[in-house]
C-alpha cells in the first residue's frame, strides 16, 4: 500500500489559515441566519454555512491523522446569538459578497501552494463553493437594489493602440488628464464599493466592542475608509463620471456586540490584507500615474492601520500564533 505523503510546510500553513477564517465567517454567519428575516437571504447564508462546515471538519480530519494540533480559531463563546441586528437592509448578503470576494483570492493563491491531492481537492470544492455563492450574491443584491451596478461607457467601435508617454501623465495642470480608461473606472468603482461596506462594518463594530482600545481602533478605520472613498470619488467626479457604488444597507443603533472584540478585530484584519492584495493589483493595471500614486498612498495607510491592529491582537492574546519551524538555535543551545 501507497504511503501517504506528509503535509508540507505550505500545506499545513494554508490549511491553518483557512481553518481560522473559515470558523470566523460560520460564527458570523450564525449571527446573520438568527437575525435575517429574508427567507432567500436565509436560504444563501444556510447553504453556504453548510458548505464551510463540511469542509472545517475535512481540514480537522487531516489535521488529527497527521497528528496536527487542531487550531482554536473561532468557536461559539466568539458570537452572540441574543445581540440585537446590529445592521439592517441586505448588509448581511452584502457583506457576505466581500467575503466572497476574499475568498476567492486565497483560494486561488492556496491551491498553488498545495501538493496532495486531498489538499488540493479541498481547495477546488471550496472554490466552487464560493463562485456559487457569489452568483447568488449578486443576483440576490442587483435585485433587492441593494447593488449598484458600475458606470456605462460608450462601447468602442475600433481598436487603437497608445502612442507616447502623455497617456500615463496624471500631474497635468487646467484638468489636461486623459479620460478614465474602463479597467480604470472598474477599479475605482470596486474601491468605493468595497470601502462602503468596510465602512459600515467598522461603524458596526465601533459601536460595540467593549476594549476601548480596539474601539479607537475602528474609529481609525472607520475614517481611513471614508479617505479611500473621498479619494476615488473625486477622481471620477474630476472625469465628469457619475459617483455610483452607494448601498442601501445601514447600521443600527445597537451597542451590543453580536462577536467577541477577538472576531471582530480578526475580521478587520482580513480586510485589511485584502485591501493591500486589491489595491495592489489595481495598482499594476491602472495606466494614469496620479491614480496609480493616490492608490500606492492608500495601501501604505492601510499596511500601517493593520500593523496597529496586530499589535493590539498580540497584547490581548487574540491572536493563534501559526505553525513554527524548529528553532535549531534553542535545541543546539538548550542546556547553556
Amino acid at each position: 500500500m501507497k504511503v501517504k505523503e506528509p503535509l508540507s510546510s505550505s500545506e499545513i500553513g494554508t490549511l491553518w489559515l483557512t481553518y481560522q477564517e473559515k470558523t470566523m465567517i460560520l460564527r458570523i454567519l450564525e449571527y446573520f441566519l438568527e437575525k435575517s428575516d429574508d427567507q432567500e437571504a436565509k436560504n444563501i447564508m444556510g447553504m453556504l454555512w453548510q458548505e464551510l462546515d463540511y469542509y472545517v471538519e475535512l481540514i480537522q480530519g487531516i489535521f488529527e491523522s497527521e497528528g496536527v494540533v487542531i487550531p482554536t480559531g473561532f468557536k461559539k463563546e466568539d458570537v452572540n446569538l441574543g445581540a440585537p441586528n446590529l445592521f439592517d437592509n441586505g448588509f448581511d448578503i452584502m457583506f457576505l459578497r466581500i467575503l466572497k470576494e476574499v475568498s476567492m483570492g486565497m483560494y486561488s493563491i492556496n491551491m498553488n501552494m498545495a501538493y496532495r491531492i486531498d489538499v488540493m481537492t479541498i481547495y477546488e470544492g471550496l472554490t466552487t463553493v464560493t463562485h456559487k455563492v457569489f452568483k447568488l450574491a449578486n443576483v440576490y443584491l442587483l435585485k433587492k437594489g441593494i447593488l449598484t451596478r458600475p458606470p456605462i461607457i460608450t462601447p468602442p467601435k475600433r481598436t487603437e493602440f497608445i502612442e507616447g508617454k502623455n497617456y500615463i501623465k496624471g500631474f497635468k495642470l487646467f484638468n489636461e488628464k486623459r479620460a478614465l480608461n474602463a479597467i480604470e473606472l472598474g477599479f475605482l468603482h470596486h474601491g468605493i464599493e468595497s470601502n462602503n461596506i468596510g465602512m459600515q462594518l467598522i461603524t458596526g463594530f465601533a459601536q460595540c466592542a467593549k476594549n476601548k482600545e480596539v474601539r479607537q481602533y475602528f474609529e481609525k478605520g472607520k475614517e481611513l475608509s471614508k479617505k479611500h472613498i473621498k479619494t476615488f470619488q473625486e477622481i471620477l467626479l474630476d472625469n465628469d463620471t457619475q459617483v455610483s457604488a452607494t448601498t442601501g444597507s445601514t447600521v443600527t443603533t445597537s451597542t451590543v456586540a453580536p462577536f467577541s472584540d477577538k472576531l471582530m478585530i480578526y475580521c478587520v484584519d482580513l480586510l485589511n490584507g485584502f485591501s493591500i492584495v486589491g489595491g495592489s493589483f489595481g495598482t499594476f493595471f491602472t495606466l494614469r500615474n496620479d491614480i496609480s500614486l493616490k492608490t500606492a498612498l492608500l495601501a501604505k495607510d492601510v499596511y500601517f492601520y493593520g500593523q496597529e491592529g496586530l499589535e493590539i491582537m498580540f497584547k490581548n492574546g487574540w491572536y493563534e500564533e501559526p505553525p513554527q519551524t524548529e528553532d535549531r538555535g534553542q535545541l543546539i543551545n538548550r542546556n547553556e
